[in-house]
């Protein structure tokens, strides 16, 4: 199969279902964002001190694959074919970053991004799914979506902001407390 078909030399792109619109829509950022998101939690899961969360950073992985595939699809009939979004999803992370911050110390200040490579860069996946969540709302003034997606966003960002936090407590690392000038 060739993965190349010329059809998006216009600035154009497909969706789901045939129709086909501007590479700059809305709908584009949105579920180009989710694929930005996705694919640095994919990184933040390369890191060996993440195997512990490989099992559930590649469930979120899925997660968002299928609320990729939901923005990418506006036909109805095609929208039926797609898997659902996970109802639970928000709890369970929810659950997990629970689990997550139990042997953490208190959090007392902001913390500043770094400390160790793999929690600067679930802080940069953190910052991407800010982003894809603003980038969904926007969408969801223009567009019917789905408000489960923008509450699993919403619940991930604070998801990976724990396991930026947890990487720098698993690994010895130090926070990076803010401190502000006077």
């Amino acid at each position: 199969m060739r993965i190349y078909t010329r059809t998006g030399d216009d600035g154009s792109t497909g969706l789901f279902g045939g129709d086909r619109i501007g590479k700059d829509d809305l709908r584009i950022e949105a579920y180009g964002t989710i694929d930005e998101l996705n694919a640095w939690i994919g990184k933040v899961a390369a890191h060996e001190v993440t195997s512990p969360l490989r099992k559930q950073l590649e469930i979120i992985q899925n997660e968002l694959f299928t609320l990729g595939s939901h923005l990418a699809t506006t036909d109805p009939k095609w929208a039926a074919k797609l898997p659902k979004l996970n109802p639970q999803g928000a709890d369970g992370l929810e659950s997990w970053m629970d689990e997550l911050e139990s042997d953490l110390p208190a959090l007392k200040s902001f913390v500043l991004p770094g400390g160790h490579p793999a929690a600067a860069d679930a802080h940069i996946a953190r910052t991407v799914c800010r982003r894809a969540e603003r980038r969904c709302v926007a969408l969801q003034r223009a567009s019917e979506i789905d408000p489960m997606g923008l509450t699993y966003l919403n619940r991930l960002s604070d998801a990976l902001f724990m396991v930026g936090r947890w990487l720098i407590y698993v690994t010895g690392s130090q926070e990076i407390p803010w401190k502000p000038k006077d």
